[in-house]
C-alpha cells in the first residue's frame, strides 16, 4: 500500500513545508555543526604544523606518522593544489597520491619509490608554501603564537570550504537518524547496539538498527555485496522470515544535486527487489529540497516516502 508516492495533489505543499523545515534547522543548527569542525580542524592544522617544524622539513617520515596530512598540505600552498595539479607538478604515482588523500601509503607499493615520491611531494609543499599565510618562512626566527594560530584557521578554513556540503550533509543526517530513534523508542522500540552485529534477517520483533550492511546479489555476481542502509526496523508484529522495514535519510539543501542523486535510490530498490523479491520495504525519510521532478522519478520506481515534517507517517508503514 503507497503511504505518498501515490498522492502528486499533496506533493507540492508538502516540498513548501520540507523546504521552510530544512531552512530553519540550517539557519539555527548548520553553523555549530560548521563552527565545532572548523575548531577540530584547526587543531589537526596545529599538530601538522609543530610535526612539519611549521612547514621547512616536510620529509617522508611525516607522511608515513600522519598519512592523512596530504589535504592539509595542499591548502597551505599558494595557490592551494587540487590533486591532479600537485599529481603533474611533482610527477609523482597518482595511485600513491589517491592513497594518501584517503589517509593510507600504497602497501604494494615499493618502499623506495614511496619515498622518492614523499619527497617530492614535499618539496613541492615547501616551495609553494603561501608566505601571506606562513609569514616565518622568510625570517630565521621561529613564529608566534599568534602566527601559527592564525594560519591554521585560515588553512582550517580553506579545508572546511572545500568539504563544506557533505559537513553539512552529515550533521543532517545525524539528526535525522535521532529524530528515527526517539520516535521509535516513545513506540517501544529498542535499538540493536552497533557492537552486536545486527543482521537483517534474525532482528527480533521491535528492534531497530543504524548503518547496516545488507547482503544483496548483483547480476551477473555468484556472491552477494553488501549495501549500506541507514536505518532497519522490525516492526513488532512482525512473524518469523519477516522482511524489515529499510529506511534511507536523505536531506537536501537545493533541488539541483537531489536531481543528480535520485538514480542512487532507484539502484538500491532494484538490488534489493531482485534479492528480496518484490516484499522488501524500501522507503526515504525526506527533509529538505526535493521537488516534484524527484518525486515522480521514485514514485514510478516504486519508492515510498515519509516526510521529516510528517514523521507520524511511519506508522502507516507497520511500525
Amino acid at each position: 500500500m503507497a503511504v505518498n508516492r501515490d498522492k502528486p495533489d499533496q506533493w507540492k505543499s508538502d516540498i513548501s513545508e520540507s523546504v521552510d523545515m530544512y531552512n530553519d534547522w540550517f539557519m539555527n543548527f548548520a553553523p555549530d555543526a560548521y563552527r565545532s569542525t572548523r575548531i577540530q580542524t584547526t587543531k589537526d592544522v596545529e599538530d601538522t604544523l609543530k610535526a612539519t617544524r611549521n612547514l621547512k622539513d616536510i620529509t617522508p617520515t611525516i607522511f608515513r606518522a600522519k598519512s592523512a596530512v596530504l589535504p592539509t598540505l595542499r591548502m597551505s600552498t599558494c595557490p592551494p593544489l587540487a590533486v591532479d595539479r600537485l599529481i603533474s607538478l611533482a610527477g609523482v604515482s597518482k595511485n600513491l597520491v589517491a592513497k594518501l588523500e584517503k589517509g593510507r601509503i600504497p602497501p604494494r607499493m615499493a618502499a623506495p619509490t614511496v619515498d622518492k615520491d614523499l619527497k617530492k611531494i614535499g618539496d613541492i609543499i615547501e616551495k609553494m608554501a603561501d608566505p601571506d599565510i606562513f609569514v616565518w618562512l622568510s625570517r630565521q626566527d621561529s613564529p608566534t603564537e599568534q602566527e601559527l594560530y592564525r594560519a591554521a584557521t585560515i588553512v582550517a578554513d580553506r579545508l572546511c570550504g572545500s568539504v563544506a556540503n557533505p559537513i553539512i550533509r552529515n550533521a543532517q543526517e545525524k539528526r535525522q537518524l535521532a529524530f528515527i530513534k526517539a520516535w521509535l523508542e516513545v513506540r517501544g522500540y529498542n535499538l540493536i547496539p552497533p557492537r552486536n552485529a545486527a543482521k537483517m534477517d534474525t532482528m527480533p520483533p521491535g528492534t531497530f538498527a543504524f548503518r547496516l550492511n545488507v547482503p544483496v546479489k548483483l547480476e551477473g555476481l555468484a556472491k552477494t555485496v553488501n549495501i549500506p542502509v541507514d536505518a532497519v526496523v522490525m516492526p513488532k508484529t512482525a512473524n518469523s522470515g519477516d522482511l524489515p522495514l529499510l529506511i534511507e535519510a536523505k536531506s537536501a539543501g537545493d533541488f539541483t544535486n537531489v536531481n543528480k542523486r535520485r538514480k542512487e535510490e532507484a539502484q538500491k530498490m532494484t538490488q534489493l527487489r531482485s534479492t528480496y523479491g518484490d516484499q522488501v520495504s524500501f522507503i526515504l525519510f525526506l527533509c529538505g529540497y526535493f521537488d516534484s521532478g524527484y518525486l515522480g522519478y521514485e514514485a514510478a520506481e516504486r519508492i515510498d516516502w515519509v516526510w521529516e515534517h510528517r514523521i507520524d507517517d511511519l506508522s502507516k508503514f507497520g511500525l
